[in-house]
């Protein structure tokens, strides 16, 4: 089996040895050195989590294969509390309708099947150092590449089906930005990524249509409400309007507000 491969629920399935050994093949194959293996619970079993250094980052290994993206917004029910927050939202005038579910539809990516490579993801997004034209060319003189767009929510959601890749609900007492207290988006994904963890962060992939993990700090600066702000977390938000935003005209002067986070094939 080729290395690039190896599919999410194939690697659940493996043994310590053959996941430790699955590792170090990996990090050869792309000049890292691979780290401690860790078990982690996620979604109701265990989950191997490895880490691989190389050129004094880390990345994390992203199992691929056939898997299910995007999120079913019509068999979804909100909390009592998360319609009253966006009710508010409404009062002030800054909710696209008075249906939460219809707002999340023009937000959300929708429910597909797509089938996606095994790969070495950074475990840090990084700040954009050029315009967003010019990374893929920067990337490449690494020996990286931008994540696409499913690339980047299969690593976020690690398989999870929820609104957020930790659950449905998330913490409207909280903020969803800074530091915290420690709380679900603080805490390293399945896989050990640090992503949507902060709605002041705001990824591109490949996908010009889409910005992921975050709306550059919009929502929270704007006042539009605790939830909205909390939804720029979930796994499945393209944030199209921040994207228009970013590729047009307007954002030739924002982009290094935006990051990037860097992928390694195993190709």
């Amino acid at each position: 089996m080729e290395l690039a491969d190896l599919t999410l629920d194939l690697w659940r399935s493996l043994g310590l040895p053959d996941v430790r050994r699955f590792a170090r093949e990996a990090a050869d194959r792309v000049g890292g050195r691979v780290g401690p293996v860790d078990v982690v619970e996620h979604l109701r079993g265990p989950l191997h989590r490895v880490l691989v250094e190389r050129d004094g980052q880390q990345f994390a290994l992203v199992p691929g294969g056939t898997v299910r993206l995007g999120f079913d917004v019509d068999a979804w029910e909100p909390t009592a509390e998360q319609t009253a927050d966006y009710a508010r939202s409404l009062d002030e005038e800054f909710g696209y309708g008075p249906d939460l579910k219809a707002h999340l539809t023009e937000l959300l990516s929708p429910p597909r099947t797509v089938t996606l490579a095994t790969v070495f993801m950074a475990v840090e997004n990084e700040a954009l150092t050029e315009p967003p034209c010019d990374i893929p060319a920067l990337l490449a003189g690494r020996g990286l590449r931008m994540p696409g767009g499913d690339e980047w929510e299969h690593a976020c959601g690690a398989g999870a089906r929820t609104l957020f890749r930790w659950g449905g609900t998330c913490p409207l007492d909280e903020p969803s930005w800074g530091g915290g207290a420690g709380g679900p988006r603080c805490e390293p994904n399945a896989f050990g990524l640090r992503i949507a963890y902060d709605s002041y962060t705001a990824e591109l992939s490949s996908d010009p249509g889409a910005v992921h993990g975050g709306d550059g700090g919009e929502s929270v600066c704007g006042g539009y409400g605790d939830l909205w702000a909390w939804l720029t977390l979930a796994t499945a938000n393209r944030n199209p309007s921040m994207a228009e935003f970013v590729y047009g005209p307007d954002g030739a002067d924002a982009w290094d507000a935006f990051s990037v986070r860097p992928v390694l094939s195993l190709r």
